[in-house]
């Protein structure tokens, strides 16, 4: 599974990445959210739960 951020519509509330469980976490939080470690995403969905502006997709990798 790999989480696809909108840049469009973050708003760097930081969400996903307290929520991620992933060591490294899957998510770096500046501007905007940024996926950096896509191969330790567990895909259990709970960052695109928790963000408020629904900016994350989780989907097959390749998809």
């Amino acid at each position: 599974m790999r989480p696809y951020v909108e840049e469009a519509c973050c708003i760097s509330c930081g969400a996903c990445e307290s929520v991620c469980s992933a060591d490294p976490n899957v998510f770096e939080v500046g501007e905007v959210a940024s996926v950096v470690h896509p191969e330790v995403c567990s895909g259990d969905g709970q960052c695109a739960e928790v963000c408020p502006g629904e900016c994350i997709q989780i989907s097959e990798a390749g998809e």
